[in-house]
């Protein structure tokens, strides 16, 4: 049987279970009511039970604030000695926080359950200090280190990607963590676009390569139809007052809107969405506020170039690339080691179809990715790779060796920078002859060909507004989820074309060139063997 000490027990020891009886918040009719968590809390809760550092990328007002207060008040009250941190943004947000934190912790039953909680021995704007030794702090992040001196058992950055100094922010406080089995540390915020280390942060634990394990709340998210519900119910009056007194049915959708659809957005989440664009600029505005996922949330300044629809409707149905067992025994044994760790093939050669590559060199010391892009006569892509620790001598051997695998293709390849040696070997060492070649002129006048193709800030905007045609009209068949990924943050800031901005560490559009390239190969329509 159980016996009231036994479910106390259980329910301090779970904080679910402690928010719904012990935590009191303001709803959105401003009634105090029990903190019961959403769906998406309870997801963040199942990630925390298991990992001790999670990154959440978020739309608006998923609630995630109040979620991480309770969690740190159950902590402190639960456990002694608890040494807890709550940063923030900027120091009205800290105060807002705080404030909200004390009136979580003062509506706390402690007449009701005597001896159960810890009092408060110390009460200022910026700490709380429990009878038990527990202690939350409240800090701004400003530009200084953040938990020098001090080790805390749990820390919370929120809107970490509006910081300053983001990277040497996180490791001050990663370095203050306490080296316990049940310390965390937990970061939560809105993008702010790709110039910054969440960025990097996050797109890095999206592909499985940080110690950070990602979670994203999209604006379609179920713990919005009750959130959102008025706003839901007007956006539904609307539509059937425009539209005839009906409903939106699945066959009314647009393209991106039945991606949406597919995805889990209800047809009223798509009215309201349909309500909040009829008073924006654009769809991409929408975007920002109110992202469908996390790559979406990134888009900001600066103009994509890419149809965001298209390239979403892309990644939705790209296919995935052959197995390793599918092709280890069909390509060239040189290039065996990179299946599945940079070489993608969506389609094996035909005998007698004509392919085109496009080429992107990089000097293979880390940074900038070596990257080729294969499409076959069609338009279809069959072949990406990308790789950022390749000599340039090994991607000129690679290149050779899939060329002649792929009946001898037609090679567009950068003649810029590292391109130059790769052309070098590949037509001087190797013989290759079905190479592009660019008309030039030099300083008398005379015509010249040269192999390769040279890029300028005239020619590169020539070829990426013709792959975006090629794109956007269906001309080609794009499968490489890294190459739309990349055309997500693709943008013209300032007239320049790009994804890097300054800094090529977080920003890559390696990919996006070759593809470019290969398509330029196509449209001379040349073939030399």
């Amino acid at each position: 049987m159980v016996t009231k000490v036994n479910k106390l027990t259980k329910v301090l020891s779970e904080f679910p279970l402690f928010a719904k009886n012990f935590i009191f918040i303001t709803d959105n009719e401003n009634q105090v009511i029990k903190f019961e968590i959403n769906e998406a809390q309870q997801e963040i809760e199942n990630l925390m039970l298991e990992n001790r550092f999670v990154v959440i990328g978020k739309a608006r007002q998923a609630g995630i604030s109040t979620f991480v207060l309770a969690r740190a008040l159950w902590r402190a009250l639960t456990k002694p000695n608890e040494n807890i941190l709550i940063v923030s943004y900027k120091g009205d947000s800290a105060k807002a926080l705080f404030e909200k934190l004390k009136q979580m912790n003062d509506a706390v039953p402690r007449d009701k359950f005597p001896h159960v909680f810890p009092n408060v021995r110390r009460d200022n704007r910026s700490e709380l200090l429990f009878t038990n030794g527990s202690r939350i702090s409240s800090v701004t992040a400003g530009n200084k280190d953040i938990g020098r001196g001090s080790t805390y058992t749990y820390v919370h950055l929120s809107e970490f990607a509006f910081y300053a100094s983001q990277e040497t922010q996180l490791l001050s406080v990663e370095q203050s963590l306490a080296k316990g089995a049940e310390s965390q540390l937990t970061i939560e915020t809105t993008s702010n676009g790709t110039s910054n280390h969440f960025y990097r942060l996050y797109m890095q634990a999206l592909k499985n390569k940080s110690k950070y394990v990602p979670y994203f709340i999209p604006f379609y998210h179920k713990l919005y139809k009750k959130q959102f519900a008025h706003d839901y119910d007007e956006a539904e009056r609307w539509y059937k007052a425009t539209n005839g007194g009906k409903r939106l049915v699945s066959d009314d959708l647009e393209e991106d809107e039945s991606v949406l659809h597919r995805a889990g957005a209800t047809l009223r989440q798509l009215m309201w969405r349909r309500w909040k664009i009829q008073d924006m600029e654009n769809e991409q505005q929408f975007m920002q506020e109110y992202p469908s996922n996390a790559l979406e949330s990134f888009i900001s300044t600066g103009k994509s170039v890419f149809d965001q629809n298209k390239v979403l409707t892309r990644l939705s149905y790209s296919i995935e690339p052959l197995s390793k067992n599918e092709v280890l025994s069909e390509v060239p044994e040189s290039v065996r080691k990179y299946i599945g760790k940079g070489l993608d093939l969506f389609e094996l050669p035909e005998r007698s179809k004509k392919y085109y590559f496009g080429v992107d060199t990089a000097s293979g010391s880390g940074n900038d990715y070596s990257t080729i892009t294969v499409f076959d006569s069609e338009g279809q892509q069959v072949m990406s790779f990308y790789h950022n620790k390749i000599a340039v001598y090994e991607f000129a051997q690679v290149i050779y060796d899939l060329g002649i695998f792929y009946n001898y293709a037609f090679l567009t390849v950068e003649r810029n920078s590292y391109g130059l040696p790769v052309i070098e070997r590949l037509r001087k060492e190797r013989g290759y002859l079905n190479m592009y070649k660019m008309k030039t002129f030099d300083e008398r006048g005379k015509k010249k060909l040269q192999i390769g193709f040279i890029t300028s800030e005239k020619t590169k905007a020539i070829m990426i507004s013709d792959m975006k045609e090629q794109f956007e009209l269906g001309l080609v068949n794009i499968e490489c989820k890294t190459t739309l990924q990349q055309m997500q943050m693709f943008v013209e800031t300032n007239g320049r074309l790009g994804n890097k901005r300054g800094n090529s560490d977080l920003h890559h559009d390696d990919s996006v060139i070759s593809t470019a390239l290969a398509i330029q190969g196509m449209k001379i329509n040349k073939w030399y063997v």
